[in-house]
């Protein structure tokens, strides 16, 4: 008898600590937050959000999640083979993405593995696919991280994933 409630009580116990420890990480994670939101750059992001320019790149953004959480294909219009002047995204071009503009950010250019993406020019149709979407202040734009971008059925970059990572 006395076997069977140390059975019984063992996976409630360790059950229990692994909840406890969650909440405990998600109680930090929530109160570094709102450290962060009372510094300056906390207030200034704050700011930003609740301004126009921050609604309509979150309008944007909205447009195109389903997409970014399905992995699916988004038909995409290269408009400007350029980033915003002063970006410090990488390389990366502009795209129409469903009447809405993005920057379409593939990260630093080290290896030059961008010669296919080099050989797009403007009103190029183009499909993307993409994990994420991001915004910053700095720009008037969602920022699209570029995974798979393919062009006539011909893939022209395909993000590989970093070994051991998530």
């Amino acid at each position: 008898m006395k076997k069977l409630n140390y059975i019984l009580i063992l996976p409630l116990l360790i059950i229990s600590s692994f909840v406890f420890a969650n909440n405990e990480v998600k109680y930090d994670k929530k109160a570094a937050l709102k450290k962060w939101e009372a510094t300056s750059e906390g207030l200034f992001f704050k700011k930003w959000e609740s301004s126009a320019a921050g609604k309509k790149v979150y309008a944007s953004e909205s447009r195109i999640r389903k997409s970014i959480r399905a992995f699916d294909n988004m038909e995409a219009i290269v408009t400007s083979l350029t980033l915003p002047a002063g970006s410090r995204l990488g390389f990366g071009i502009m795209v129409r993405i469903k009447d809405e503009d993005f920057i379409l950010s593939f990260g630093p250019d080290l290896k030059n593995d961008f010669d296919q993406i080099r050989g797009l020019k403007v009103n190029d149709k183009i499909t993307i696919k993409s994990h994420s979407v991001s915004h910053a202040p700095k720009y008037a734009y969602p920022i699209v991280a570029g995974d798979y971008v393919e062009r006539d059925g011909k893939l022209l970059y395909k993000r590989i994933p970093v070994k051991g990572g998530c």
